[in-house]
């Protein structure tokens, strides 16, 4: 059942999909913004919705007459305008008054758990078992959780000209993965 080789797979393909260690700069901007991020909640809520995706992901977007390349472009579109957030300085998003928000939208869902690791997840299904898929998604929860939970630190280490550098450089990363995803998944 449990295939350390499949779980070992599945893990390393998530972690560069979620690429959580990429998001420091946004993550680090959130909270900027809102004042806190909640590790426990995003990374609950963004587990949930991997979970939930696993088993019924492809019901849900057939249910609403939704294709995955529909899906993956709608996240796209997001992860976009995050970019351009990071690199021009103006809020496109605004900050919510409900603090807690910013722990769901944008940093559970699209960043953690956005259409990229949503259609991965699909993908996986066909090639892995299932159990070994979830053990894949725990283990990049937990490394999720301290990274958001060691974000304040991580940005006194970095300082102020450090974490601006790399807002602007994971800005234009982020907007090149979204342009990245709307050619792939609109066959351009």
């Amino acid at each position: 059942m449990f295939s350390l080789k499949e779980i070992f797979s599945v893990t390393l393909i998530l972690f560069s999909v979620i690429d959580i260690v990429g998001s420091i700069p946004v993550v680090i901007d959130l909270r900027r913004k809102n004042g806190r991020i909640e590790s426990e909640k995003a990374t609950l809520v963004a587990g949930a919705l991997m979970v939930a995706f696993l088993y019924i992901g492809e019901a849900i977007l057939r249910l609403f007459g939704v294709d995955v390349q529909s899906f993956a472009v709608a996240g796209a579109l997001i992860v976009f305008l995050i970019g351009m957030e990071m690199i021009l300085g103006r809020h496109i998003f605004r900050p919510d008054t409900d603090n807690n928000a910013a722990s769901i939208v944008p940093l559970a869902f699209p960043l953690i758990a956005g259409a990229g690791t949503m259609t991965t997840i699909l993908s996986l299904k066909s090639e892995y078992q299932t159990p070994n898929i979830l053990v894949g998604i725990l283990l990049n929860l937990f490394v999720v959780y301290v990274v958001l939970r060691t974000s304040e630190w991580i940005e006194r280490k970095l300082g102020t000209a450090g974490t601006e550098t790399l807002r602007k450089v994971f800005g234009i990363i982020l907007i090149a993965i979204a342009i990245k995803l709307f050619r792939s998944n609109l066959g351009i």
